[in-house]
């Protein structure tokens, strides 16, 4: 049986306000979403004036990160190359950039989705939040 490290609600929160802090300093409103290994939901917040819509797709993208174990990115890329077959994967919705994983010695612990601005704002705030565990 192998031991793997996971995120605890210290983890989250710290990634959180990071995002957070992030998407205040350039005055971005938007939603920022937590998942576990598994794309389970530990956090989700709306920053005021982030579109309703946002709310779903940031958990989104972070469920698709988290179950790839690679950046939400890499789908857009794959269906923007004329992969469509990818927008039927089942359980995939976040097929947007914006979704990180959170990695480390190789293994995922999870991710952050984030959306609400520019898909390269998203993905900037949700590297800013990761970047908060120093792994």
């Amino acid at each position: 049986m192998k031991s793997r490290p996971s995120l605890e609600l210290s983890d989250v929160k710290a990634i959180a306000a990071a995002a957070e802090a992030e998407a205040l300093k350039h005055q971005w409103a938007v939603s920022i979403a937590v998942v576990d290994a598994g794309g389970h939901l530990l956090w989700l917040q709306r920053l005021d004036g982030a579109p309703p819509i946002s709310a779903q797709i940031a958990p989104a993208k972070a469920h698709t990160a988290a179950l790839g174990q690679r950046e939400s990115k890499v789908y857009e890329d794959m269906i923007n190359g004329g992969r469509v077959s990818f927008l039927s994967a089942p359980g995939l919705q976040g097929l947007l950039e914006g979704g990180v994983p959170i990695l480390k010695d190789g293994q995922c612990l999870g991710a952050v989705g984030v959306s609400g601005v520019k898909s390269t704002e998203d993905a900037q705030i949700a590297r800013a939040g990761i970047a908060a565990l120093g792994i």
